[in-house]
């Protein structure tokens, strides 16, 4: 594995998808929380790990590794060691470049 690039530990805890590690499915989609103020880094915000299962984040197994486990299933997640917060990365297949683009605010309820 190449120098350590990210502004995080490697032992920070991240969210992933299961079947990423359960099943070996290739990573699709990055998210780089904006909102984040416990982390442990100057960079801030947590990182989300989505797998190319369709199916919506709430419905998929969800668990909690550290960002070299991450990393050394798949050492492209290497380009995206200076995705800034709030903002997403995203590719169409394994082999395919990684995109990033800023996320879209999420709607607040201030009702509930």
């Amino acid at each position: 594995m190449e120098q350590w690039r990210f502004a995080d530990p490697p032992n920070v805890a991240v969210l992933s998808d299961r079947g990423i590690f359960k099943s070996g499915d290739w990573i699709a989609h990055v998210v780089h929380e904006a909102d984040d103020d416990d982390s442990y880094s100057d960079e801030g915000g947590s990182c989300q790990f989505h797998s190319s299962d369709t199916r919506d984040w709430d419905e998929r197994e969800i668990m909690l590794v550290s960002l070299q486990n991450v990393l050394r299933r798949d050492e492209s997640i290497l380009e995206l060691a200076d995705l800034p917060k709030g903002w997403h990365a995203w590719r169409s297949s394994k082999s395919s470049p990684w995109q990033r683009a800023k996320s879209l605010p999420v709607p607040s309820n201030d009702n509930e």
